[in-house]
């Protein structure tokens, strides 16, 4: 018995190490040649690491909580571990703004209480043992990353000070600091991982901000600046230059964020605008019901004061007058032989005495490269409460006279977005954001692209030693056992 039994636990040993060797040549895309997307969706279907429920797994990922309902919460936000031992703290996610920033412990008009049922916490760089103020002299505050918010203050630190677009501000100064987060490394391999980041520690707090009602721990930039989180971690190659978002519009809303990207096979892009601060994209068209409105296309052209831009820091959505007028007269024309059209608060309502979804007809935005985004009803109506036995519905866009189309939550949610910074496009697909999602687990510099699949080799080949070697240790170890067995 003994001789066979060595002679099979050797062949196995030996099978181990080979096996090893071939795994990545087995199980893996080719690197350089195009992978069909059904190929990869049907590859992510198999890997229940990369399918993904409420709490998202990508490069980077982050729970999400709140509403698109103004009734209810009109905002979303997330959680970030900031310091050393790392505190909690509640943010907006705010696709309209670069900078990431809490509430400093120094605030004194801050909120201390939110409406939102959640705890607020207060940044204190003294009790973290990882903090550093930021200097003048720190790149940050040099030419090559200063912004018009970007201030040298009188003791030799580098502050901030800047405006939103519904009138609120707030002004500190910059930190350097630790934030944590879940990274995957590879299939079904998740670690607690950390970066050193520079965010804003908030002094001073303006307008809405200083509301107790909807009060959170700060805002959670992530526009295109440099001095963004997803601009600094992609410049270091910790995450890839995409991330993504689904937004749940009914029930407690909620949804998912990923430092990565969400794949869906309707996804369809559109080209960013170059050379803007935000996400312009470049509308030319809507359509009601089908039917195309007779607005100029002009009005929709970029500038210095005009445009599209996504944003997820505004609740509701906003159009150009140019654009309103025929759009709101397009839909009331549609639904008035079933509705009685009222005007409430100076907005267009309905009294609805049935379901929206059965009066009201869709309507599509159509931008660059044939891209069209398919609101429902709910993506442009806003529930007002009841009247005379029926439900009042208003118009969620708001008239804008010579200014700036955004499309706010009211529009965003209940889809995929996914921010291509790499390619400089953005994509959308309507999607149920209570279910899950298929995220690219991909590498710092590599990812999923247009049917391509490149694989972090560095990554790959570290889990395949550390799997190699403990299979061959335990084989080793049984191999002694079985030897002293028959001595």
């Amino acid at each position: 018995m003994r001789a066979p039994s060595l002679l099979i636990l050797g062949f196995l040993a030996v099978l181990s190490v080979v096996y090893c060797v071939v795994i990545p040549l087995e199980r893996a895309f080719p690197l350089n040649g195009p992978v069909e997307l059904s190929q990869l969706l049907a590859r992510d279907q198999l890997r229940h690491s990369r399918i993904l429920q409420g709490f998202v797994g990508g490069v980077v990922d982050f729970s999400v909580q709140g509403s698109s309902d103004p009734y209810i919460v009109g905002l979303y936000f997330t959680k970030v571990k900031l310091g050393s031992p790392p505190r909690e703290f509640n943010v907006q996610i705010d696709t309209g703004s670069d900078i990431l920033w809490v509430t400093c412990s120094s605030c004194t008009d801050c909120p201390q209480s939110s409406g939102l049922g959640i705890q607020l916490s207060l940044f204190d760089s003294s009790s973290s043992s990882s903090a550093k103020l930021v200097s003048c002299s720190d790149p940050v505050c040099s030419s090559e990353l200063r912004t018009t918010a970007t201030q040298c203050s009188q003791s030799n630190q580098c502050s901030y000070s800047f405006q939103y677009g519904d009138g609120s501000g707030t002004s500190g100064f910059y930190v350097a600091d630790m934030l944590y987060f879940d990274a995957v490394l590879g299939q079904s391999l998740i670690a607690n991982s950390s970066a050193l980041v520079v965010f804003g520690c908030s002094t001073y707090q303006s307008g809405d901000l200083t509301k107790t009602d909807k009060a959170v721990d700060g805002i959670f930039g992530f526009g295109r600046g440099d001095l963004s989180i997803i601009s600094q971690l992609s410049s270091r190659g910790i995450t890839p230059r995409v991330f993504s978002h689904c937004l749940k519009g009914d029930g407690s809303g909620g949804g998912i964020m990923v430092l990565g990207e969400i794949l869906e096979p309707s996804i369809v892009y559109s080209p960013l605008v170059p050379s803007q601060p935000h996400y312009n994209l470049m509308l030319q068209s809507i359509a009601v019901n089908g039917q195309l409105l007779q607005i100029d296309q002009a009005v929709f052209a970029t500038s210095n004061n005009r445009g599209t831009i996504v944003d997820s820091g505004t609740t509701l959505a906003y159009l150009v007058q140019e654009a309103y007028d025929p759009f709101v007269s397009a839909i009331t024309a549609t639904v008035s032989p079933s509705v009685t059209p009222t005007i409430s608060k100076g907005n267009q309502c309905y009294l609805v005495p049935t379901s929206v979804s059965e009066i009201f007809p869709p309507v599509s935005l159509n931008f660059a490269a044939g891209a069209s985004m398919t609101l429902k009803p709910e993506d442009y109506l806003i529930r007002s409460g009841f009247y005379d036995g029926a439900t009042m519905w208003c118009i969620g866009f708001q008239k804008v006279q010579g200014g700036i189309t955004i499309l706010g939550d009211l529009v965003l949610k209940d889809k995929i977005f996914v921010y291509d910074l790499a390619h400089q496009r953005i994509g959308w697909a309507n999607y149920d954001c209570s279910l899950s999602v298929n995220v690219s687990i991909t590498s710092s510099k590599d990812f999923i692209n247009e049917g391509q699949l490149s694989v972090s080799s560095s990554t790959r080949e570290m889990l395949i030693k550390l799997i190699c070697l403990s299979i061959i240790t335990l084989l080793i170890q049984l191999l002694e056992f079985v030897e002293f067995q028959f001595l």
